[in-house]
């Protein structure tokens, strides 16, 4: 009896994590190796460096992304700028 609850509980858990689709866990996997390294080195708490640096790995690369949109737009909107500025020069020619 207890290996058919273990083994239907087992069954539905892997067909929840199939249908649950894939998570946006950017940043994730690198922050959780390098909390773990230090969670094992602070007294053996590599579980708790690994959730830690999980959520540290994915605050930072959500932040480096904003940043990389917002130098974008700023690139575009200076490049808009001289092209106008050329448009205007050629027009007092």
């Amino acid at each position: 009896m207890t290996k058919t609850i273990f083994l239907r509980t087992t069954l539905a858990l892997g067909l929840m994590g199939f249908l649950a689709g894939q998570a946006q866990a950017v940043g994730c996997v690198s922050g959780a190796v390098v909390g773990a390294v230090a969670g094992h080195e602070a007294h053996h708490h590599a579980i708790l460096g690994a959730i830690g640096g999980c959520i540290a790995g994915h605050e930072l690369a959500v932040h480096e992304k904003k940043v990389a949109k917002a130098k974008k737009l700023t690139a575009e909107q200076l490049n808009a700028e001289q092209l106008q500025h050329i448009q205007a020069q050629k027009k007092a020619q």
